[in-house]
């Protein structure tokens, strides 16, 4: 069976962080979801090999016992089965206790080199006890407007046939997956449940345009608020506000509305808001009011020449 590099499936270093980790997880998982590639084959195993990775990597006890044994993971569990015996009995030696695996189960989710190093199957020791296997994961793709997630939100989700109470953080990017522990699929007796991961896929706003954690909305104005400046009512998520145009604004000039953009994901803030203003030129003027430009423009070639 061959030994899987966790560290180079996700393209991390071995001394990386968990926030780099789960940085690494997500891009890859979002790469490779299975919603964004019907019926490829190839995605789907490496959406399943990233997921693997990140349930050894994230989960402190597992990467321990992964970065200790390494390419001696056929031994791993005779060594520390060895290791329980000293501390138990104070001295060296396996003290008579037999090792038996038996094969009986493969876990779809998981690879045999993972399933045999971290419990995929039943393993019983001379004491009898017995290494439970694990629920498999499960995965769901959940649709959301930015107006749903403009503030932390409760909902109860239906995923094979479960009812799972969920509360979505503010904020979530689109296509961003978390991981609600504990709500996969059930296990063998005595095992622990799998996890659920959820997408999240954010549609898009016929007025605000997002990037990041801020938001751009086109405004109109007239040419008259435009050389005066003045004030334009402003559509913002949150509701409309009053905005400051200034004299001489520019046609696709853009004003910062701070604090009026989406939530920061999981942190106490908000991004900005960006107005790009569209200046409206007017039409079906009067005779005077061509007078008027015309003396205007005459003024301004005037002020060239001079």
């Amino acid at each position: 069976m061959e030994f899987i590099d966790y560290y180079k499936v996700l393209g991390i270093n071995r001394d990386a962080s968990p926030d780099a980790i789960k940085k690494a997880f997500r891009k890859l998982a979002r790469k490779y979801h299975p919603d964004k590639n019907p019926g490829d084959i190839e995605a789907e195993k490496k959406f399943k090999q990233v997921n693997e990775a990140n349930e050894v990597l994230s989960d402190p006890a597992k990467r321990e016992k992964y970065d200790k044994y390494g390419k001696d993971w056929e031994h791993a569990e005779a060594f520390e089965a060895q290791q329980r015996q000293r501390r138990g009995a104070g001295g060296p030696g396996f003290g008579g206790q037999t090792f038996t695996y038996s094969g009986d189960f493969e876990s779809e989710m998981f690879s045999d080199f993972f399933n045999e190093m971290f419990g995929g199957g039943q393993r019983s020791y001379g004491t009898g006890r017995r290494q439970a296997v694990r629920g498999q994961d499960l995965q769901a793709t959940l649709r959301l407007s930015i107006t749903d997630i403009l503030q932390d939100q409760k909902q109860i989700l239906d995923v094979g046939g479960k009812k799972i109470r969920l509360t979505i953080p503010a904020g979530v990017e689109d296509n961003q997956t978390i991981k609600i522990k504990g709500q996969g699929a059930s296990a063998m007796p005595g095992g622990t449940k799998g996890d659920l991961y959820i997408t999240f896929q954010i549609s898009e706003h016929p007025d605000f345009r997002r990037k990041g954690q801020n938001l751009y909305v086109k405004q109109d104005i007239d040419l008259y608020t435009a050389v005066l400046g003045g004030s334009a009512e402003v559509k913002t998520p949150y509701g409309r506000i009053n905005v400051k145009i200034p004299q001489g604004a520019q046609n696709g000039q853009k004003l910062r509305i701070r604090g009026k953009g989406m939530p920061v994901y999981k942190l106490d803030r908000k991004g900005d808001l960006y107005v790009e203003l569209h200046v409206i030129i007017p039409t079906n003027l009067s005779e005077k009011e061509k007078s008027l430009f015309r003396e205007l423009a005459g003024r301004s070639e005037v002020g060239q020449r001079a």
